[in-house]
């Protein structure tokens, strides 16, 4: 291993919203909470979430991570008021985290498996983009913070949905603020299993296990020969539809203004 690269302790307890543990074989749990609690999304957050993901791709260490989040909902909660959004200053802080928080989850080069908790309103595209999605029948998915409060889904939600749904039924899901539910998800293919909220964290835990009986690099290589699409997607979509998402955005905070 590398002297340079990461290691555990120098990031374990970093993140104020996202706790992290490792077991012996290198799975490592990430829970997202805020203060304990259900994830809250916020510009903290938000931030944090690119450079934990940067930390355990760089850290050979992890040879599985298991995402999942805190209580009985993944993100049904914004912070809208943390966000500095008024200055192309501010805005660039934004782009710059919204950039690096999806292409580093993707350059994370082990096997992700996300073990969905709830209802995930707020960037749900984040847990459909694991290998491996394991959801409760509590769950629900919808784009709540873009179109529908009147701005661009640019920061990778455009990306990322109508992938997995095709082109139209992804478009539709974004412009009408529509729910999906468990059962719907999985007839969809955004998921790969549902199962009572219960024991959603421990049959990820086990996909883990086993996954983790796997070489290094047939978990490694693995991981990057999936993601090589979804990569070039966002090499291509994610910095233009956050550019946009912004023009939009400082257009709305002028119109309520004035």
């Amino acid at each position: 291993m590398s002297r340079l690269a990461p290691q555990f302790g120098d990031y374990k307890d970093l993140y104020r919203n996202i706790a992290l543990e490792r077991d012996d074989q290198g799975v490592l749990l990430m829970r997202l909470h805020t203060r304990g609690g259900p994830f809250v999304w916020s510009e903290e957050s938000h931030e944090e979430l690119g450079y934990c993901f940067a930390s355990i791709g760089a850290d050979r260490g992890n040879r599985v991570v298991v995402m999942t989040g805190t209580g009985a909902v993944w993100c049904e909660e914004i912070d809208f008021a943390s966000f500095k959004l008024n200055t192309p200053a501010e805005w660039d802080h934004t782009f710059y985290d919204g950039r690096k928080l999806l292409t580093n989850l993707l350059a994370i080069e082990v096997p992700v498996i996300s073990a969905i908790n709830g209802p995930a309103r707020f960037h749900p595209e984040i847990p459909v983009l694991g290998d491996i999605v394991i959801a409760s029948d509590t769950t629900l998915f919808q784009d709540a913070p873009h179109f529908i409060g009147g701005i661009v889904p640019g920061d990778g939600a455009h990306v990322v949905w109508t992938h997995l749904l095709g082109p139209n039924r992804g478009r539709y899901f974004l412009l009408m603020g529509q729910e999906i539910g468990a059962q719907q998800a999985l007839d969809y293919g955004i998921v790969g299993e549902v199962l009572p909220q219960a024991d959603v964290l421990g049959r990820a835990m086990d996909i883990a296990t086993i996954f983790a009986g796997k070489t290094d690099l047939a978990l490694r290589y693995s991981r990057v020969a999936l993601t090589q699409r979804y990569k070039r997607l966002m090499d291509e979509g994610l910095a233009l539809g956050l550019g946009l998402e912004a023009l939009a955005a400082i257009d709305l905070l002028e119109r309520l203004k004035g």
